[in-house]
């Protein structure tokens, strides 16, 4: 029998982007160096992040913090819609909303973006093979630490929706075998000052 080890994912928007998406911020290359100190201690195996700069950027500074880590660039890792409900999926109340939301997608979105959600599962998630526990971050954006979330939960495909996380705010997973997934954190900021904070989350719900 092949020995199982445990697998503890860390997720991560990117940092706050520039208004026209070409890179991060000021702000956004702050976030990401704190957050990189607060995870030099962690024995990462490897970086992934998604092909767009302010993913990329992100990761990099990151990664300037962390070592010899090797970083690796993946668009399993990218920004796209991992998931779209039908109407009959979604609760009364809040259908109309989530469909307006979606309705921007194009076919090609619609039609790639769950291959690549399928594929993400694959790559990410679940334990590993080996006796040693394995350490891994992935530098990406909202839409898949909301897919990967919700998988961990085991909630139903459509409830990525709704699940809104921070610039460079931390979640973890854990998964250990032969138990459930555990979400150890979730939109973590306590390595962020209160004025590099919320960005990127919707103005009515910050705290």
């Amino acid at each position: 029998m092949t020995d199982m080890a445990a697998r503890y994912l860390y997720l991560v928007r990117h940092g706050e982007a520039l208004p026209d998406e070409s890179g991060l911020s000021e702000a956004g290359r702050r976030q990401a160096t704190l957050l990189g100190r607060r995870l030099k201690e962690i024995p990462f195996a490897a970086v992934h992040h998604g092909p767009l700069p302010r993913a990329e950027q992100t990761a990099r500074l990151i990664g300037e913090q962390l070592g010899n880590v090797p970083r690796h660039v993946s668009v399993v890792a990218g920004d796209y819609v991992p998931y779209v409900p039908e109407r009959e999926e979604l609760p009364v109340d809040s259908a109309d909303f989530y469909l307006r939301f979606l309705a921007g997608a194009s076919d090609e979105e619609r039609q790639h973006g769950p291959v690549l959600a399928r594929q993400a599962l694959e790559l990410f998630t679940g334990p590993v093979d080996g006796a040693e526990d394995r350490h891994e971050l992935v530098v990406t954006h909202n839409f898949l630490v909301a897919w990967l979330v919700r998988d961990a939960m085991h909630a139903p495909n459509w409830r990525w929706l709704g699940l809104n996380h921070c610039n460079a705010a931390l979640t973890v997973i854990r998964y250990a075998p032969g138990r459930a997934a555990c979400v150890l954190l979730s939109n973590d900021m306590r390595h962020l000052p209160a004025e590099l904070r919320w960005t990127g989350f919707p103005r009515e719900l910050h705290i």
